[in-house]
């Protein structure tokens, strides 16, 4: 379990600037809250952004979202996919825009492109074991999971230097060389982004256990097991097709992941080499 101790909070709220919910992520929260969400007025919020546009039309045109036909207007995107939908991509984006490079210790496109590449073999997971996990919650976890580490590289000048450890010291994972040095490691103040955006309650917990095993051995509703599962099949599946080794906790999760996902070696096998192929193309 994860112990965020008066320390930590003490950390968090005095130390920590976190980005602030965007308005336009307010907006449309709102309306995905009333009784019945008014679908042209959540195309008109998205269609104020112009980035927002063309980022939710560029992931749900996708190879991961498989659409039959190509989606060229927000309209269209917001019947098609629906209000909770479009909410979950138009976050995946504020979130990326929401820290700035000068302000930071790591190379943040190299960050996001990761997240993004974890995020896309998840939804590919997702398909290929016809999970019924909604293919938006993958997207988001996939992205949002390490949404602490840019934090922490805002507020660590030698931030850099601990994730470097982390990949080039494979044995143990980044929390235990964040433990080290920090009050606070990337899981929680992960968490404390995801909360304060308001995102869904299952996705802040996972964001804050994504490192903890023992997630997969409590009674969930299995839709939260698999989709905390398929988070980690695709860190696997993403650290391995770029650094040639599985990464640090897989061999704690592996057995339990294929228990969640009713996943065989040969299953594993394509998967794996699903993901190769997105990342030659």
């Amino acid at each position: 379990m994860i112990d965020i101790d008066d320390k930590v909070l003490k950390d968090l709220k005095g130390g920590f600037n976190l980005p602030t919910k965007p308005h336009i992520l307010q907006q449309l929260q709102n309306e995905l809250h009333q009784a019945e969400p008014d679908l042209a007025k959540v195309a008109a919020i998205v269609a104020e952004d112009v980035g927002a546009s063309a980022a939710v039309l560029k992931v749900i045109n996708s190879p991961a979202y498989g659409l039959a036909r190509t989606i060229t207007d927000i309209r269209q995107a917001v019947m098609f996919l629906g209000v909770n939908c479009i909410t979950q991509l138009v976050t995946g984006y504020l979130l990326e825009n929401a820290f700035q490079q000068a302000q930071c210790s790591i190379p943040l496109q190299q960050f996001w492109d990761n997240a993004a590449d974890i995020s896309q073999v998840a939804m590919v997971i997702g398909q290929h074991l016809k999970s019924s996990v909604p293919v938006e919650n993958l997207q988001l976890l996939g992205l949002f999971h390490d949404a602490g580490i840019p934090a922490m590289a805002v507020k660590y000048s030698d931030y850099g230097e601990v994730l470097q450890a982390a990949i080039a010291r494979p044995e143990n994972n980044l929390a235990h060389y964040e433990k080290q040095k920090y009050p606070a490691n990337h899981m929680i103040v992960g968490y404390f982004l995801a909360s304060s955006w308001h995102l869904p309650k299952a996705i802040c917990q996972m964001i804050l256990r994504h490192h903890d095993v023992t997630f997969l051995d409590e009674k969930r509703d299995e839709a939260e097991l698999q989709t905390f599962a398929a988070l980690k099949l695709a860190e696997n599946l993403c650290f391995e097709a770029k650094h040639f080794r599985s990464a640090a906790d897989w061999h704690v999760f592996k057995d339990k992941v294929f228990v969640v996902l009713n996943l065989d070696d040969d299953q594993y096998t394509d998967l794996k080499e699903d993901a190769e192929e997105l990342f030659i193309h």
